[in-house]
């Protein structure tokens, strides 16, 4: 843990502290008291991987501890970097707080939380914020070697010793790993009262299984400049606001709001007059509930029509042979895009075949979604968070100037 003294400015009555995040259980002591003091109005605190170096010096590099802090911050956090260079979004404790205590009034009330995402990103971070705000000191699965199910089981053991209630929040693909493991995996996610799943679309087939299977799923919507999910199965989180810009874009507004990026006022206007227009495609139904359609700039056009390729990889995803899927867009002479699908299969034994997955999409969704050409994989490759990596399989697959 490092902490920077400020030059003389307005901000100099705090500093900014950089704490580096193992993926050990060693990350409650060092991080929690740091997340604590945010929160109560001590220093500001920037969480960076402990590996690898690179990466960890090109956020130090990007967000410069060393220079005055904006006004009003607890938190900076990095994003994903999607366009190749990561911000930082600025977090004030009011917002974090905001967001925190939405989400425990909607899941029913403080409770202990079991961490089992890395805390450099907002999702693993705000468990920790809701804990201090609940009072109770969370557990966090040993996540060094991956995501493996049986310390996900043990760790779950000392959540529930203490009694309460009980949360934790996941990915699509933890979510799938543990369904999988059955056994006491299986039976430790069944103990929980409330497991977000959030940061990648979720397929609906995941879903039923998981709820048949007695898993108190909650849907999360939402990302780093809104601390996290703010919308929970399509329901807005209380304070939370969402509408549709005219080109279909989803602005969420309310005081779980970042307020810019770190040394970006070039961006300040994503928060124009207190909306964040997000870079994803919703819609809303006549109650008010969201349905995210997948990424603006992950839509393709094939055959001059409009393909979101979030909804293909649900679409694929959906197969009874195929267990996760990702789509890519190539440019194509006759089509002027092709879509291209990884999937991986639900039994190795038995991978899906082309004219199987075209088939099977075109009984719900026009034959624009029907992927061209297929791969089957091991794994789809992942950012450090645990999202699908749309950039990362083109260049895998060969196809990122194809």
């Amino acid at each position: 843990m490092q902490t920077h003294t400020q030059p003389p400015g307005p901000s100099s009555r705090r500093t900014l502290t950089t704490v580096e995040v193992p993926l050990r259980p060693a990350v409650v002591p060092r991080l929690l008291p740091a997340v604590a003091a945010a929160l109560a109005g001590g220093d500001a605190l920037l969480p960076l991987p402990s590996s690898p170096a690179a990466m960890r010096d090109e956020l130090i590099g990007e967000f410069a501890p060393r220079r005055p802090l904006e006004d009003d911050v607890a938190f900076i956090v990095p994003t994903s970097g999607s366009t190749g260079r990561p911000k930082g979004a600025l977090l004030s404790a009011a917002a974090v707080r905001a967001s925190a205590e939405a989400t425990l009034e909607r899941l029913g009330g403080p409770g202990r939380w079991l961490l089992a995402l890395p805390a450099t990103h907002i999702a693993g971070l705000m468990v920790l914020a809701r804990s201090v705000i609940a009072g109770r000191e969370p557990v966090a699965v040993d996540l060094s070697g991956g995501f493996d199910p049986e310390l996900f089981a043990a760790a779950s053991v000392q959540v529930f010793a203490g009694g309460g209630r009980r949360y934790t929040a996941l990915v699509p693909r933890q979510l799938r790993t543990l369904l999988d493991a059955g056994g006491a995996p299986l039976s430790a996610l069944t103990g929980y009262d409330a497991v977000l799943v959030g940061g990648a679309a979720t397929d609906g087939a995941l879903l039923d299984r998981a709820r048949k299977a007695g898993v108190e799923v909650v849907t999360t919507y939402g990302m780093t400049e809104t601390c996290g999910g703010c919308v929970y199965d399509g329901v807005p989180l209380d304070g939370a606001r969402v509408e549709l810009a005219a080109d279909g874009r989803i602005r969420l507004a309310g005081p779980m709001l970042a307020s810019g990026y770190r040394l970006r006022p070039d961006l300040a206007p994503a928060f124009d007059g207190g909306w964040f227009t997000t870079s994803d495609l919703g819609s809303l139904d006549d109650d008010g509930r969201l349905t995210v359609l997948g990424r603006a700039d992950d839509v393709a056009v094939s055959g001059g029509e409009n393909v979101p390729l979030t909804a293909v990889d649900l679409a694929v995803a959906s197969h009874p042979d195929v267990a996760e899927a990702l789509s890519v867009a190539v440019p194509d002479a006759e089509w002027g895009e092709r879509i291209v699908v990884a999937v991986v299969p639900a039994d190795a034994a038995r991978p899906p075949s082309l004219d199987s997955v075209r088939a099977h999409i075109r009984v719900r969704h026009p034959v624009a979604y029907a992927p061209k050409e297929l791969h089957v994989l091991d794994a789809l490759p992942t950012l450090p968070g645990g999202k699908t990596d749309r950039r990362a399989l083109a260049a895998r697959l060969g196809l990122e100037d194809a």
